[in-house]
């Protein structure tokens, strides 16, 4: 099986890095076979594209809903691929989630059939600083439970 790890996020703003954070922290470690990392950075068309052939893909991006610092969730990828039109989106406001519709649209049958969404909450989105302590600290144990479910058989 074929799983891919995309990490989406601003490098340049905090916690929002967090994404590619992640995938850096995944590769210094190491990936158990038939797993591929990517940086989806801020670029969404470059996320359809890589899901091609993927049996899995799991998607990590920062978010910002008022929870606890650090909190971890996880959304189904059907949950966030039935979007509205895209009338008037240019590609610099084109995101992972514009990607999940394009790419169901693209593809076809080298869609992935199981794609998670993993959200980790934010503390700050200050240019130019680091990642915070509850979001470095979320960003490691999510790291380890991708690394369990990369080596569990898909449900899809």
């Amino acid at each position: 099986m074929d799983t891919l790890i995309i990490g989406c996020g601003n490098l340049l703003r905090g916690d929002d890095g967090v994404g590619p954070m992640l995938v850096r922290h995944l590769a210094e470690i190491g990936t158990p076979p038939g797993v591929r990392l990517a940086d989806g950075g801020t670029a969404g068309m470059d996320v359809a594209f890589n899901m091609r052939g993927a049996d899995r893909v799991i998607i990590v991006d920062a978010c910002q809903t008022g929870a606890e610092p650090g909190t971890l969730f996880k959304v189904p990828g059907e949950r966030l691929e039935q979007l509205p039109p895209l009338e008037g989106i240019n590609l610099h406001a084109f995101r992972w989630d514009h990607a999940l519709a394009f790419g169901r649209w693209l593809l076809k049958d080298d869609y992935p059939r199981d794609i998670a969404v993993y959200l980790v909450e934010v503390a700050s989105l200050e240019f130019g600083a680091p990642l915070t302590e509850p979001v470095k600290t979320a960003m490691a144990q999510l790291a380890q439970l991708l690394l369990a479910e990369a080596l569990v058989p898909s449900a899809g």
